[in-house]
């Protein structure tokens, strides 16, 4: 990475950041027409949900070994299990914005009692947590891409990237549960 972007991390998280959750709230509200993404069947946007629990699931597993990879100081393992993990993440938000803007948000099928109760609950804090996660996440990533491994102990990686890691976590679980509400308990 240059000189500019190993000094503008920061920068760079806020950008990105940004981006991410523009093109969310973007998807969420309406403003990005579906007109401007070819539609796939019907049976490929009702498989997106399942194929983004396997994809949690697979997430939690990849970002559970990177923690694991770097407590043992195996470092070429922990960026290679949170650059998938990374990608995992790339890979649920955009098949979950492609499923959104072509069909929309998913209604809650269960009775009013736990909509009200559990679920609207459960899906605020997932959603928060994933929103504020993404900051994390990004500056974690930037850091270790700007500088060399020996540099990273002088920047705050290991300690964003924590935060990140527990949100991120949480978040995915909380996402797998959502699912199982919506496609499976109800």
């Amino acid at each position: 990475m240059s000189d500019w972007a190993r000094e503008n991390v920061s920068v760079l998280t806020a950008v990105a950041s940004g981006v991410a959750l523009a093109l969310v709230f973007g998807a969420v509200g309406g403003v990005i027409p579906s007109s401007l993404l070819p539609r796939a069947s019907d049976a490929v946007l009702a498989a997106i949900p399942h194929f983004n629990a396997a994809v949690s699931a697979t997430a939690i597993a990849t970002i559970l070994l990177g923690w694991r990879a770097i407590s043992r100081g195996n470092v070429t393992r922990h960026r290679n299990f949170m650059v998938t993990s990374f990608a995992l993440f790339a890979a649920f938000l955009g098949a979950y914005l492609y499923r959104l803007i072509h069909v929309g948000t998913t209604e809650f099928p269960g009775p009013e009692l736990v909509y009200s109760y559990v679920y609207l609950p459960f899906l605020a804090i997932h959603i928060l947590l994933a929103i504020v996660c993404v900051p994390f996440v990004f500056h974690a990533l930037f850091l270790a891409a700007a500088r060399p491994y020996a540099d990273l102990y002088q920047t705050r990686h290991s300690q964003v990237g924590f935060v990140g890691a527990v949100l991120w976590l949480i978040s995915f679980t909380m996402g797998i549960g959502v699912y199982l509400l919506l496609y499976h308990i109800y």
